[in-house]
């Protein structure tokens, strides 16, 4: 795999997003699988890794602590700050520095390292002023626990405050085929102020890979069974899935997986791109690291802007509780 700057860092051009092995997608992966999958994927190229205090509430972490000390300066390491679980085991959004200075001294402890590489505000809490929150990650690059900041599902105008605060290295929010929210604004505010731009589930939570084609025998583990994600009601999921076909006959004329050509896809956007597909799959793993030197001329690349974009996809990405949570553009 090719790799890309991440601010200071040079990565492979595709990360591994670490909260499958945790939470979110049905059954979980034992922790043999776990760690195999996490050792193969640096065998296999990737040298950037993506968790979050919050997945599995710690457990991601954890598994990274336990299972990638010993490889530790192969890889770049990233984590994030800003949910966590309350007294009465409530999922919340919370900025504040003494939480954030709480939060980053667990997750050290987890990952079994004495800095983080890059250290995200998972959300933005709207209840406190953004500068407050950047302004306690700063301190903590001045302490040495963490190298560089990044923010994730983060408003333009709510950037450049924060980017003035601190220098932000990079920004983390959902981006593929059919969620194309990023490009209304922050993929050029982020390439103004030389910001990496970093998409989550750029697989479309696997709907791209062409292997999940029936929503029904998803269990109450799957966050996509819940109505908080309408592309996955069944309705809309049973319109969604007619643009599979065509898209497969992409892939097959390119001589990729339908997974492949959705992350060559990210990839072609710019080379300020990391994308951080997840799984808990090893083989799938390995699929999606062969998509790092795929390289689609434009005119596929327009072909496959037409066929799946946000006016071909039924639903919503998000309900409107979600939405909520979120840092959204003003206009």
């Amino acid at each position: 795999m090719h790799t890309r700057k991440l601010g200071p860092f040079d990565v492979s051009a595709i990360g591994l997003g670490c909260m499958n092995i945790s939470m979110g997608y049905g059954d979980l992966p034992d922790e043999a699988t776990a760690a195999r999958l996490l050792n193969e994927s640096i065998d296999a190229g990737y040298t950037f890794m993506d968790t979050a205090a919050m997945y599995g509430l710690g457990h991601s972490e954890t598994m990274i602590g336990k299972h990638l000390i010993r490889r530790r300066p192969e890889f770049t390491l990233a984590s994030k700050c800003g949910i966590f679980r309350n007294e009465k085991h409530e999922v919340v959004i919370d900025g504040r520095p003494e939480t954030i200075m709480k939060t980053c001294e667990d997750s050290l402890q987890r990952l079994n390292t004495d800095v983080i590489d890059l250290y995200y505000l998972h959300r933005v809490d709207k209840k406190v002023p953004v500068e407050e929150s950047i302004g306690t990650l700063g301190r903590l690059v001045e302490q040495g626990k963490i190298r560089t900041v990044g923010m994730s599902e983060i408003a333009s105008d709510t950037l450049r405050k924060a980017h003035a605060t601190f220098p932000i290295t990079a920004v983390q929010s959902e981006y593929s085929l059919w969620t194309r929210t990023p490009e209304r604004k922050i993929i050029e505010t982020c390439r103004d102020l030389g910001i990496t731009f970093v998409p989550f589930s750029p697989l479309a939570r696997q709907f791209l890979t062409g292997k999940c084609k029936d929503v029904t025998h998803l269990t109450d583990s799957d966050i996509r069974c819940t109505n908080s994600r309408p592309r996955f009601e069944p309705d809309n999921f049973a319109q969604n899935i007619k643009l599979l076909e065509p898209y497969k006959a992409i892939a097959d004329r390119q001589g990729c997986s339908m997974a492949q050509l959705a992350l060559a896809w990210v990839l072609a956007q710019g080379a300020d791109m990391v994308p951080i597909p997840g799984t808990k799959n090893i083989d799938h793993m390995k699929e999606n690291a062969g998509a790092g030197d795929i390289k689609l001329d434009q005119s596929t690349v327009d072909e496959l802007d037409i066929l799946i974009n946000e006016n071909t996809v039924q639903g919503d990405r998000y309900n409107k509780t979600l939405m909520e949570t979120i840092d959204s553009e003003r206009d």
